[in-house]
């Protein structure tokens, strides 16, 4: 540009005065503070974002993908009642559950080994070597008989156990309003744990709120029977929801939304989340959720709350506003100069005054709040 303006001017202070104004200075400064800024402000509302990038992903993303357990339902939930389907006494079973089940870090996992503190039942490792089964259930072996716990597609469609005589109507009135776990020992089912795993009470407007800021497909996947599924869907007006999902499952659909061009965040908090966290655009954990979760995700965010996932969907949308909007401030600044240097109008060294000034203006700018103070 120097070189023409010379070339057809032969005017060596007007050259100058285009040699003294670029656009690379502002662009290189004020885009990453921008993103800084968002980044550090985010962590002010207990998130963690691991790169911008995962800011601009959230900012386009169209799609959410919500596990069921620990995000749309609280990450605490209880044991409400032990079935015995077997004869031993309810708190012998609960106490055979506790024993396997505490070597695993999953919320219905950590509900019966409190149920279990809560009732001073003492549990000694009696058993082998513990199998987890992912999205399934575990199994081991206690005094030679095959004990097994899990989810209903586990217990009764992959091992086969059978319900004893006589009891089969007593197992199908059980009370629906609670999700389940069966425990079968020697192929016969011993226990069925009726467990409350209750809604967020915010989780239906938080929905609401991430339609409004753009997201226009939210769907939720569980493992959880398809009865317990379509009564949590519809409490939280999901567009969609899909029950007894594999970790597999959960990936495939991510990856089958991404090869439709949608941009997909996936929110979840355990071990069977991690391939859909990592196949999504953007991977939210929950902050107490399993490690593996939290290693894996783009982001994590504190569990006191779903608002944070709105709060993250307006700060990534802030983001890249003021992204957008310095772009066109420093082009339009700076081609100003430009045409008023090649003009006469102004002096090389007014030039650079201008273009520094407001170069440094963009930038302190950009490192302002995006979303006001924190309330």
């Amino acid at each position: 540009g120097t070189g023409l303006v010379w070339l057809f001017t032969r005017n060596t202070t007007k050259a100058l005065s285009v040699l003294m104004v670029d656009f690379s200075c502002a662009l290189k400064l004020a885009m990453p503070l921008t993103v800084l800024s968002a980044i550090r402000e985010a962590s002010t509302y207990d998130m963690t974002v691991k790169g911008g990038k995962y800011l601009e992903a959230v900012a386009e993303a169209d799609t959410i993908v919500f596990d069921k357990t620990g995000t749309l339902t609280k990450a605490e939930p209880t044991v409400v009642n032990v079935e015995s389907f077997n004869g031993q006494s309810e708190d012998e079973l609960l106490r055979i559950a506790a024993c396997l089940e505490e070597h695993f870090p999953h919320s219905m996992a950590k509900a019966v080994v409190e149920a279990a503190v809560k009732k001073h039942l003492v549990h000694e490792e009696l058993h082998s070597k513990v199998e987890y089964i992912v999205a399934h259930g575990i199994s081991s072996t206690i005094e030679d008989k095959r004990v097994i716990i899990g989810s209903y597609h586990f217990i009764f469609e992959d091992e086969k156990a059978q319900i004893p005589a006589g009891q089969q109507e007593r197992f199908d009135n059980l009370p629906e309003e609670y999700s389940h776990l069966y425990m079968a020992i020697d192929g016969y089912l011993a226990a069925v744990i009726s467990i409350e795993d209750p809604l967020r009470g915010e989780a239906a407007e938080v929905i609401k709120q991430l339609k409004a800021e753009g997201i226009s497909k939210i769907v939720m996947m569980t493992g959880d029977s398809d009865r317990i599924a379509a009564n949590i869907a519809e409490k939280v007006g999901v567009d969609e929801y899909y029950s007894e999902v594999l970790p597999e499952d959960k990936a495939g659909f991510v990856a089958k939304e991404k090869a439709a061009g949608r941009k997909v965040i996936m929110i979840g908090d355990g071990i069977n989340d991690s391939p859909a966290l990592s196949e999504a655009n953007v991977g939210i954990a929950i902050s107490d959720g399993a490690e593996i979760a939290r290693e894996i995700a783009d982001v994590t965010v504190g569990a006191d709350n779903l608002y944070e996932i709105v709060t993250l969907k307006r700060l990534s949308n802030a983001m890249m506003k003021r992204i957008h909007k310095n772009y066109r401030q420093i082009v339009g600044i700076n081609t100003a100069l430009i045409v008023l240097g090649v003009a006469g109008v102004f002096q090389p060294t007014m030039s650079a005054l201008f273009h520094n000034t407001s170069t440094i203006l963009i930038s302190m700018n950009s490192m302002k709040n995006l979303l006001g103070e924190k309330k």
